[in-house]
């Protein structure tokens, strides 16, 4: 050991595990590399395909073109719709068009579309429970007809709630939520609307809850928690809040190594680091070093659960064909 090295202090990184990509985040990703191996480059995506700029500046690499709305895309290339799904507005314009496109929506995001269809054949009114703006939520309201999907944030939501007929409900859920905080506004719907319908299954996704019940194992043997995940990242912001209600006095949101506050680390010799499911393992590879050129590091990890989960790439991207669409 050399001098500068037995002058560090000695830290200890508590590693989650599971962390870092899902199965749709890997599907979606995959998508995209699939569509430009198979129709070259330029191919274009309606959005980020996931919410992670090291991502998408990757793909953007290869010769993917992101943007916002589906007008921006010309009719001659492939467009590929984001992991967190899209409006049914969004794929019968680009049948309009004749366009070939390929929809990445995650499979368990589609299972929570395919729930609310349901429920609105059934006569159901729709309450789901997610965050304004953010394009899951905007995907799966835009499956039903405007006014058939009343969006809920907070408890306090649910007392101002006006539906249609309060004994014909039923709620759906953002599949990236905190599940406490899902918890208490189910059991507030459930409480004004007893006859309200849930889920056949928990519409927060596995890698959503094992993730955050990775942060829950830790947080009382650490002293801070660094959550790699982008801002505009749902699930990994979710990681930071369920690390300060389990008592971490000091979670943070980081994009990659170069966005930690050492300062703020200072003193602290039990690090919890984990990574929300559009965040690359490279990216958690990356911090570790730059905690290794700093302090003595002992790796721990904290295993919650095993994830064997894969999907499929859509079938136009598994057949031989040249013209089609995928949902």
């Amino acid at each position: 050991m050399n001098d500068n090295a037995a002058k560090r202090m000695p830290i200890t990184l508590h590693l989650a595990s599971p962390r870092g990509f899902c199965a749709g985040v890997d599907r979606a990703i995959k998508i995209v590399e699939e569509a430009l191996a198979r129709w070259g480059a330029p191919v274009y995506v309606r959005h980020e395909i996931v919410h992670n700029r090291f991502v998408v500046d990757s793909l953007r690499a290869k010769g993917a073109i992101f943007v916002e709305e589906l007008d921006e895309c010309p009719n001659d290339r492939p467009v590929v719709f984001s992991a967190h799904g899209v409006p049914k507005s969004v794929p019968a314009e680009a049948e309009r068009r004749n366009m070939l496109y390929v929809d990445a929506t995650c499979p368990l995001v589609s299972k929570v579309h395919i729930e609310a269809e349901r429920h609105h054949a059934n006569g159901l009114q729709m309450v789901m429970i997610g965050h304004a703006g953010h394009p899951e939520t905007l995907g799966t309201m835009g499956q039903l007809p405007e006014g058939e999907v009343l969006l809920v944030e907070t408890v306090e939501d649910v007392a101002r709630l006006e539906p249609r007929d309060p004994d014909r409900l039923a709620f759906i859920t953002q599949t990236t939520l905190s599940v406490d905080d899902t918890a208490e506004i189910v059991a507030a719907l459930k409480a004004r609307f007893p006859n309200i319908i849930g889920p056949h299954k928990e519409d927060i996704c596995y890698a959503t809850t094992n993730r955050q019940a990775a942060v829950k194992a830790m947080a009382p043997e650490i002293d801070a928690l660094l959550v790699i995940g982008a801002p505009n990242s749902s699930n990994s912001r979710r990681l930071v809040e369920v690390g300060r209600a389990a008592g971490c006095s000091y979670a943070q949101l980081v994009g990659r190594a170069g966005e930690i506050d050492w300062r703020a680390l200072e003193g602290a010799r039990d690090i919890g680091i984990t990574a929300g499911a559009s965040a690359p393992e490279v990216l958690v590879e990356e911090v570790i070093e730059a905690f290794r050129a700093r302090y003595e590091v002992t790796l721990r990890e904290v295993h919650v659960a095993d994830e064997r989960v894969s999907f499929k790439l859509p079938r136009v991207l598994r057949e031989d064909t040249t013209r089609a669409a995928a949902k």
